[in-house]
Formats: structure tokens, sequence, C-alpha cells
């Protein structure tokens, strides 16, 4: 039995790693974990998630488990129907890391639980009405109303990096064709600056070098990283993206009217020369722009760590609803037992 002041663990699942930590009861962090992530395997992503579980129980008493996955949740948050990024087809993931570890266990969209933490510790604290999204491999969305995550009817609300931007535009690992996070992630800056050193351009001289040649060894923060040291190209890439990011934000504050976007994940750590273009084509795109406010465009405040920090904190819930279960089902048998003695015994225990 766990106790009531006992910590929880947070996973955050992504497209390349596995970020985990122990919360305590107040919100900090004692732990922390990064692995990669195991490729597309299933048995492997669940056999990561159990090692580094166990690992941080060794020395904090866990009383939950909470996972942040890269993928569609259904209602339930039990089942992850579905993810572009890892082969999880239908997968039940609660029961299968539940049945592993012995302890209650909950899971959601990452993006939900990075935008719950931002709400509860981070850059959304006071706001009623925020929008959460995280860049990465994909674009993950959430939208937080009064402290709570808006799932819709399946459970999967907030897939906005699934909204098509392109019709005939280039191929999502979804299945479909222009989907706005093939243009604002640190998949499509990565992509770009690769297809340029391939293709011989004079632009990217200073990254092909950096790389000897050979695309496939850029990376994302090496992008960002040669941004910040005055590369003009890397400059650009990362104001193409923030132009996309810009006109989609666009479309959501049309649509749902916040007070607040968070924008987290990896990529939100080229910060302004980010966020700048962001702005700028978010306000020129803004529906009404100069007849109302413009909500506030900032950066995540918990960083990488917001998936998981979110997931603990839903994993304090679920051990909570536990320990009520506990006690709703202590009392029954204890009526029970009450009901069942003889009745002078029932007298003596009246």
């Amino acid at each position: 039995m766990f106790r009531a002041e006992a910590s929880t663990i947070g996973v955050d699942i992504g497209g390349t790693k596995i970020l985990a930590g122990v919360l305590d009861p107040h919100g900090k962090v004692l732990a922390r974990r990064q692995v990669p992530t195991p490729g597309h395997d299933v048995q492997l992503v669940e056999d990561s998630i159990v090692s580094i579980v166990q690992d941080l129980r060794r020395s904090h008493e866990i009383a939950a488990v909470g996972i942040g996955a890269a993928g569609f949740v259904d209602a339930t948050r039990r089942v992850v129907m579905f993810s572009p990024h890892l082969n999880w087809r239908r997968e039940p993931l609660q029961s299968a890391i539940a049945k592993r570890v012995r302890l209650p266990v909950v899971v959601d969209n990452d993006a939900n639980t990075a935008g719950v933490a931002e709400c509860l510790y981070g850059a959304a604290r006071g706001h009623r009405f925020v929008l959460c999204i995280t860049l990465g491999t994909g674009i993950g969305g959430a939208l937080i109303i009064d402290g709570k995550v808006f799932r819709g009817n399946n459970g999967m609300a907030g897939e906005f990096g699934h909204m098509q931007m392109v019709p005939t535009g280039h191929r999502c690992e979804c299945g479909n064709r222009g989907c706005w996070e093939q243009y604002a992630s640190g998949t499509a800056l990565l992509r770009d600056a690769r297809e340029l050193i391939a293709n011989g351009s004079p632009l990217a001289h200073r990254l092909r070098e950096l790389v000897d040649g050979d695309p496939a060894r850029l990376t994302g923060p090496q992008v960002t990283q040669e941004a910040r040291n005055g590369d003009p190209l890397s400059l650009e890439l990362l104001s193409d993206i923030g132009e996309w990011l810009g006109v989609g934000l666009a479309g959501l504050a049309a649509a749902f009217d916040p007070s607040c976007i968070v924008i987290g994940g990896g990529l939100s750590d080229a910060g302004d020369l980010l966020l700048r273009p962001t702005r700028s084509a978010f306000s020129k795109a803004l529906t009404g722009r100069g007849h109302r406010s413009e909500p506030a465009i900032v950066v995540a405040a918990l960083g990488p760590e917001a998936g998981f920090i979110g997931a603990a904190d839903m994993a304090r819930s679920a051990a909570r609803k536990a320990r009520r279960r506990t006690r709703r089902a202590d009392r029954r048998e204890a009526r029970v037992r009450d009901s069942a003695a003889p009745l002078g015994s029932r007298r003596r225990l009246m």
C-alpha cells in the first residue's frame, strides 16, 4: 500500500527520446532519466518504460505512474489508438504497464500532459484559456480551460499538427498530405536543411562544413545553434518555420480565443529566433486584428520536462482515486462482515 505523501513518476514518450522524472507532492522534480526511443517497436518501447520506472523506484517511494504518449489516446485514457511516429495501433498501454509495475497508471497525450504542467507550474499560470503547442518531431497540442484538458468526444482533441495546411503538400506520417507539422516542426526544419545540403546550395556551406558534407548527420539543435551564431541560412530556415507556425496559430486563435499560447518542445529552444517571425505572422493573419486583444505567445517555462511533470501530476490524481476505491472497498467489506456476524456479536459491536 502506498502512502499519501509518496511521490509519482511521469514518463514522456517522444519520437526520438523518452524523458522521465520523479515528482514530489509539491511539484518538485527529485530525479530525472532520459533514454533514446528504441525505434518503432511496441514491445521495446514498453520495456524501456518499465525499465525506467523500476530504476526510479529503487530510490523513491512511488504512488503511481503517468505516461504522456505521442499519439491519439482514447477517452478512457487507457489505449493509444494511433501514433504517427510509433507503431501503436489500439495499444492498451495503460494495462500493459500497470500489470508489469503493479502501480496505478494513467495515460494521456503528451501535449496534454505538457499543457497541464505549464498551467500548474509554468508559463500559463493564472490564465483560464490556454493553448499549448509542442514542437518536436511533430506538432502536439492541448487546450486547457479553467485548468481542465478539453478532450473532445473521442478523447483526441488537440491534434492540431494534423490540420491540413497544403492539400497537395508533403506526405505526413499520419497518411495525409500537407499537415501543419510538415511545415512548422523540427522534422520540417531538418528536412529543408538536409535538402539544401544535398542539392549543393551555396547558402548551405556552413551547415555542409559542419557535417562534412553528409546531410544525414545534421540535427535540429545544430541548425538552431548555427542560427544563434548568425548563419544566414539557418536564420532563414527558422524564420520559415516561424511564419508557418504563426499562420496556424492565428487559425487556432480564431477558433478558441485563448488568452495565452505556450510554445514548448525541443524546437522552442530557438527562443526569439523562432518566436519573432511567429508573432509577426500571427498578428498579420489574426482574424479581427486591431479589434481584439491578442493572446500572449510565450515559450514554455518548464522546457523539455513539462511532459513528464504533467504526467506525474496526473498520476497523483490516479493515486488519489485508487485510495478512494480502496477505502470504499474496505467499508463495503466491513459492512458485509458486520451483517454476517451473529446477533450477539453485533450487539457487542454496537
